[in-house]
């Protein structure tokens, strides 16, 4: 089946191939090979984990079409409108909500997106989330703040006009819906305070 490359991240290229988009971690020159191939394939499998997870909970994202566990996977496409092009007055405290009830989803599932942006999310009748590349499998209050901290600077960096309504609609709903929900928000003002001390230090 022909293939058409659509765009290439740090870890992997992506192609359309059909209906759905073949996702393939290319090896790195500056590491060793042994640890390249191992590496690549352990991220490979884990991302095919998660997607296999989150289909299993019905939950908006690519679903999994095939995966070689070395360093290529088939997903499903999703087609619609990037959130980065929609996210404006007078919808955004909804879809901001609606993000936030998605992200108390997957951390109430122990899985963490470690990408939360408006690129990596897709609005069709509903949001989508995609690119799980950096994802992993966590129950700790830090990996959950960390997830909520970079959504944060995601909105600051693209969405800064709305930046306050938009992530306090997303925490509300948050709040409603995720386990240990004050436990990760405290953990999260730590995560700020970090961050602000080493913008700080670094001025």
């Amino acid at each position: 089946m022909p293939q058409k490359f659509i765009a290439q991240g740090a870890e992997a290229k992506l192609f359309l191939e059909g209906e759905n988009i073949l996702k393939s971690r290319f090896p790195k020159s500056y590491r060793i090979k042994d640890i390249d191939e191992k590496l690549r394939g352990f991220r490979t499998r884990r991302e095919a984990k998660i997607l296999q997870k989150l289909q299993a909970l019905n939950f908006p994202a690519p679903k999994l079409i095939k995966n070689d566990e070395k360093e290529n996977l088939i997903i499903e496409k999703i087609n619609g409108k990037l959130i980065k092009n929609v996210l404006s007055l007078p919808n955004h405290k909804k879809l901001c909500g609606e993000i936030g009830k998605k992200i108390a989803i997957l951390h109430n599932n122990s899985i963490i997106h470690g990408d939360l942006t408006t690129s990596n999310m897709i609005f069709n009748k509903e949001v989508y989330f995609i690119d799980f590349g950096l994802s992993f499998f966590s129950e700790k209050a830090e990996d959950k703040a960390v997830d909520l901290h970079l959504l944060k600077e995601g909105l600051e960096s693209k969405h800064y006009k709305i930046l306050e309504g938009c992530f306090k609609s997303a925490i509300d709903s948050y709040k409603k819906e995720a386990k240990n929900a004050n436990e990760t928000l405290k953990r999260l003002e730590a995560v700020e305070k970090r961050g602000r001390y080493r913008a700080k230090k670094g001025s």
